[in-house]
C-alpha cells in the first residue's frame, strides 16, 4: 500500500542586512541564481532593486526567496520585499559585524511581525577564528530580546562553499516550524514589480499574502479600481493554473496597460477591499534619537509594497516616547487598501529613517477627535479583543448606514465562511438585523430598536400637531429620521413597525395604528359651514381664500379642515384654492361620459353650455378631467380616454 505524502506548505524567505554583507552572493551560492539583474547593480556591485530566486530543499520543500537591498537609500525597497515573507535570514559579514542597516532591517522585520528566522555570518574565509567568535558573541547580544534570540547561527563562505549545506539544513528545519498561510482568506497580493514581456503583455510579481487565485478569474488593482482578467500564472518559472498563499507569484493580464499599475498597488478580487485615507493603528515607537514623537508629525507609511506620506495623529497623548505604544490615526495623502492586523513600518519624513511601526486596528476609519474616552476605549478593544467577540461592536460603530459583508471581512480579518457563521448566530439572536439581503448590509439591533422608538415618537408628535391629517407622507417621515439611514433600511423600519401592529401605511401616508381623525365641537361647526358652501355653490363654488374670509378663520386652520374633507371624500380638489362638492363633480362626470359616448367628442363651447359656468370654473374642471384620465385633449376638442 502506497501512502501519499502530505503536500508541503509554501514558504517565502527574505534576506536582511547591511550593504555588501553578502546577501546576494549567499543566494547565488545556494540557488545558482544571480538576483542582481540590473546593469547598474552589477556595475556597482550592490543590490538596488528587489531580487527573486527559489530553492528546492532536500525534503522537496520549495522556498521562494526575496533578496533585498542593504543600502540605506533603498530601505523602502527592502520594506516592499520584506512584506509577505515567512522567515528572514539576517546576514552579518564576519569582517564588519553589526552595522547601521543591520539594526534598521531587524527593526523593520520586527515591525512587520516576522517571528521566524536565522542569523547567517558570511565571509568567514576573510577572518581569523578568534575574530569570528567575537563577532558571533557580539551578534548574539545584538539579537537578544528580539525574535531572533536563540535562532540558529550559521557560518558560511559563499566564496569557498563552507557552511552552505549547514545553511540549507537549518533553513529546512525552520520551514517545518513556520505556520502555513491561510488559502481560505481574502486574496491579496501586494505588487512589488511591474513589467511587460513580449507575447505575455503586462506582468506583475508579488508575494501572495493570503487566499488563492486562478487563471481566468477577474481581479482588481487597488486603490485605482481597475479590473482585468488573469491570463496566466507562474510560480518559480513554471506555469500553473492556481496560486495559493505563501508563494512568490507572477501574473499576466488580458488587455491591461502597463502604465495602469505600479509598485505599491494591491491586487485583490473586485469590491473586496476599500481604499481609505484614514487608518486607526497601534503605533510602536522605536525612537528618534532622544526626542519624543509629537502629535501631527509628518511621516512615511510603508505597508504591503507601498509608500505613502501622511500625518500621525496621537489620540491618547500629546507625544510618544521610545518603546511606547500609542493609539493613533494615520491621515494620508493617498488612499491605502488594508485589512485589520496588517503590519506597517513608519519612517520619518526628513531625515528619512525607520522610527517605528505597528498593527492596523481599523483600515477604514472615520476621523476621530483626540482624547475622546469612547474612541480610545473602542480602539483598545480592537487592539486587545477577539475579532469574533468584537463583531457586534464593528457593526454598531458603523451607525445607521450599516456595514456591508465585504467591509466586515477586512475589519475582522476572518475567512468568509467563518464570518458568515458568526453573522448567522448574531442574526438568530437578533443582536443584528440585515437591512439589505442583496448587498448583505447589517445594522446593530440596539440601533434598530432605538430607531423604532424615534420613529414612533415622530409620528406621535406629528399627530398631536396635526390632528386632522390622516398621516405623514413617507418621504417627509424619512427626512425627519436620524441621518444615515438609506432607503432599504427605511423600508425595513416601516415593515417592522407594521408587523408589530404599531403603525399603518395607507398609500404614501404613514400613521400610528391608533390614530383617528376626530374634530372638536367648534371644528365640526366650521366643517358643516364649509360643506354647505360647496354644496350650494354647485359648479360655481367660492374660492378657498374667499371662503376663509367669510367664515373668519385662519388660513392654515381652514386649509387643514378642507384637506381633511378631501381625504374623507366629501370635497374634490380641482386646482390650488379651488374645491368642489364631490357629488356635484361626480354627477358632471357621468353626464360628460354619456355625452362623449354618444357624440364622440366635445368642444369648449359645448362643455360651457353643459356646465352653465364661466371660464374661470369651466377650464379648471376640463383640465381636472384630463388629469384624472377621463378625457383626452385632441386639438380643440376632448374625447373619452379609453383604457
Amino acid at each position: 500500500m502506497v501512502t501519499e505524502s502530505p503536500a508541503l506548505k509554501h514558504v517565502i524567505l527574505g534576506t536582511a542586512g547591511h550593504i555588501d554583507h553578502g546577501k546576494t552572493s549567499l543566494i547565488k551560492a545556494v540557488t545558482g541564481i544571480d538576483t542582481d539583474r540590473l546593469k547598474e547593480e552589477r556595475r556597482r556591485g550592490i543590490t538596488i532593486e528587489l531580487g527573486f530566486a527559489w530553492l528546492e530543499l532536500p525534503n522537496g520543500q520549495s522556498v521562494g526567496i526575496v533578496d533585498v537591498p542593504g543600502h540605506e537609500k533603498f530601505v523602502k525597497n527592502m520594506v516592499a520585499g520584506a512584506t509577505g515573507i515567512d522567515l528572514v535570514a539576517l546576514i552579518i559579514a564576519a569582517d564588519e559585524g553589526v552595522m547601521p542597516q543591520t539594526r534598521e532591517h531587524l527593526d523593520i522585520c520586527r515591525m512587520l511581525g516576522i517571528t521566524h528566522g536565522l542569523v547567517v555570518v558570511t565571509k568567514t574565509d576573510m577572518v581569523e577564528e578568534e575574530w569570528l567568535e567575537l563577532v558571533i558573541d557580539d551578534l548574539k547580544a545584538f539579537v537578544k530580546g528580539s525574535f531572533l534570540e536563540g535562532a540558529p547561527v550559521v557560518r558560511v563562505s559563499s566564496a569557498t562553499g563552507e557552511g552552505i549545506n549547514d545553511f540549507v539544513q537549518a533553513l529546512q528545519r525552520l520551514c517545518e516550524q513556520v505556520p502555513e498561510r491561510s488559502s481560505s482568506g481574502l486574496f491579496r497580493l501586494p505588487i512589488d514589480r511591474v513589467f511587460t514581456m513580449k507575447g505575455f503583455g503586462t506582468v506583475i510579481t508579488g508575494s501572495l499574502m493570503s487566499g488563492r487565485i486562478g487563471v481566468g478569474e477577474t481581479v482588481m488593482v487597488y486603490p485605482a479600481g481597475i479590473q482585468s482578467k488573469v491570463r496566466g500564472i507562474q510560480i518559480h518559472g513554471q506555469s500553473v493554473q492556481e496560486a495559493t498563499a505563501g508563494v512568490r507569484t507572477a501574473i499576466n493580464f488580458q488587455g491591461l496597460d502597463r502604465t495602469a499599475i505600479k509598485r505599491g498597488d494591491m491586487l485583490a478580487r473586485p469590491n473586496t477591499l476599500r481604499p481609505s485615507y484614514m487608518v486607526d493603528v497601534a503605533f510602536d515607537f522605536l525612537g528618534f534619537g532622544k526626542r519624543p514623537l509629537k502629535n501631527r508629525t509628518k511621516v512615511r507609511l510603508y505597508t504591503g509594497s507601498s509608500e505613502t506620506e501622511g500625518y500621525i495623529i496621537l489620540l491618547d497623548r500629546e507625544e510618544v516616547r521610545a518603546d511606547e505604544i500609542a493609539l493613533a490615526q494615520l491621515r494620508l495623502e493617498a488612499p491605502v487598501s488594508l485589512v485589520k492586523d496588517d503590519r506597517f513600518v513608519i519612517r520619518s519624513y526628513s531625515p528619512v529613517r525607520t522610527i517605528g511601526g505597528g498593527r492596523v486596528l481599523n483600515p477604514i476609519a472615520r476621523k476621530h477627535k483626540r482624547f475622546k474616552a469612547p474612541v480610545i476605549d473602542y480602539l483598545k478593544q480592537l487592539a486587545e479583543g477577539d475579532p469574533k467577540r468584537l463583531l457586534p461592536e464593528y457593526i454598531k460603530d458603523a451607525g445607521l448606514q450599516g456595514i456591508s459583508f465585504p467591509e466586515l471581512v477586512i475589519l475582522v480579518n476572518l475567512p468568509e465562511k467563518e464570518l458568515e457563521e458568526e453573522l448567522q448566530g448574531l442574526l438568530s439572536k437578533k443582536t443584528i438585523v440585515q437591512v439589505d439581503r442583496e448587498k448583505r448590509v447589517f445594522l446593530h439591533g440596539d440601533l434598530f430598536e432605538d430607531l423604532k422608538k424615534e420613529a414612533l415618537r415622530l409620528l406621535t408628535d406629528f399627530h398631536q400637531a396635526n390632528p386632522l391629517k390622516p398621516g405623514m407622507i413617507k418621504e417627509v417621515f424619512k427626512s425627519r429620521l436620524p441621518k444615515g439611514l438609506d432607503i432599504r433600511g427605511f423600508n425595513l423600519l416601516i415593515q417592522s413597525l407594521i408587523k408589530s401592529g404599531s403603525v399603518v401605511q395607507e398609500k404614501e401616508l404613514v400613521r400610528l395604528a391608533e390614530h383617528k381623525v376626530a374634530l372638536k365641537a367648534d371644528q365640526e361647526d366650521i366643517r358643516r359651514r364649509i360643506e354647505k358652501a360647496y354644496s350650494e355653490g354647485k359648479l360655481q363654488p367660492p374660492y378657498l381664500r374667499d371662503l376663509t374670509k367669510s367664515i373668519d378663520q385662519g388660513t392654515d386652520h381652514m386649509r387643514e379642515l378642507v384637506d381633511h374633507m378631501v381625504e374623507e371624500g366629501v370635497l374634490v380638489k380641482v386646482k390650488e384654492d379651488l374645491y368642489f362638492d364631490r357629488a356635484v363633480i361626480e354627477s358632471l362626470k357621468n353626464e360628460l361620459v354619456n355625452f362623449l359616448r354618444e357624440s364622440g367628442e366635445i368642444t369648449t363651447p359645448q362643455f360651457k353650455e353643459m356646465t352653465g359656468t364661466s371660464r374661470k370654473y369651466m377650464i379648471p374642471i376640463m383640465e381636472y378631467f384630463d388629469d384624472i384620465k377621463v378625457t383626452i385633449r385632441v386639438g380643440d376638442v376632448r374625447r373619452l380616454r379609453e383604457g
